[in-house]
């Protein structure tokens, strides 16, 4: 059986990539993003799907064969999304996705950007992880990666995080082989405090959440040098957050 383990992180916030602000710009969504590095390695295209609703103009017109091409006055429209043409800052700043297939509800971009611009599909890559999916939503950059198992994820997550603190793992699933799969949780222990990490180590190594208990509440604040109450509040406190993650 097979340790492997299918990830979807989400990283919200600035990445600097042409197609996250044509979404933030638009209020659409970006599918089927998928890219290709240049041979010399220096850069890197892009493409991704994006449903253009009326009244939103993100591209130019390609050229189109046959008598029944609709015709457009360019001179009254312009030719990239609002703030990719105009007004941003940083490497990817003069970036404008182009149109490239019209498929009349949606229609696919294209656009050429270095590769040292922060990416997170750039650092699951580099962990030898090809993506799988990466979708651009209202509330982030979503990617999703197959990892050999827990270490590799863990390394890979880690990498990510400096890059992108924002960095939410969304869900994971380990190989089974069967259609009983169960569901894997990441759980970020740097969601904790120092001192909520040491209450949850001292009770655990203390046996007070076996039952029968190994200590009670008052012997472990004891050991920790803290009242019965202060116990009580780290503990509960670390409680819900690792409920939290455990069961958004």
């Amino acid at each position: 059986m097979s340790d492997g383990i299918r990830a979807e992180i989400r990283v919200d916030g600035p990445t600097g990539c042409p197609a996250t602000r044509v979404v933030d710009e638009t209020g659409t969504t970006a599918e089927d993003v998928t890219r290709a590095v240049s041979g010399d390695g220096d850069r890197v295209v892009e493409e991704f799907l994006l449903a253009d609703p009326v009244g939103i103009d993100v591209g130019g017109t390609p050229a189109v064969d046959g008598d029944d091409a609709e015709t457009t006055d360019s001179a009254d429209k312009p030719t990239g999304p609002p703030d990719a043409r105009a007004g941003d800052t940083g490497a990817t700043a003069d970036v404008t996705p182009t149109l490239v297939f019209d498929y009349g509800d949606h229609a696919t971009y294209r656009f050429e950007r270095e590769r040292d611009v922060a990416c997170p599909c750039e650092v699951v890559e580099a962990h030898d992880c090809p993506t799988v999916d990466v979708a651009i939503r209202d509330d982030g950059v979503h990617v999703t990666f197959h990892v050999p198992d827990m270490t590799d994820l863990q390394a890979l997550v880690g990498d990510l995080r400096e890059q992108f603190p924002s960095l939410d793992v969304k869900r994971l699933l380990r190989s089974t082989g069967d259609a009983g799969a169960h569901n894997l949780v990441f759980v970020d222990r740097g969601r904790l405090t120092d001192r909520q990490l040491e209450v949850l180590q001292t009770a655990h190594r203390m046996g007070y959440f076996r039952h029968p208990k190994g200590a009670n509440a008052g012997e472990v604040a004891t050991e920790l040098d803290i009242t019965r109450s202060t116990f009580s509040e780290h503990l509960a406190a670390a409680q819900s957050k690792l409920l939290d993650a455990i069961l958004e």
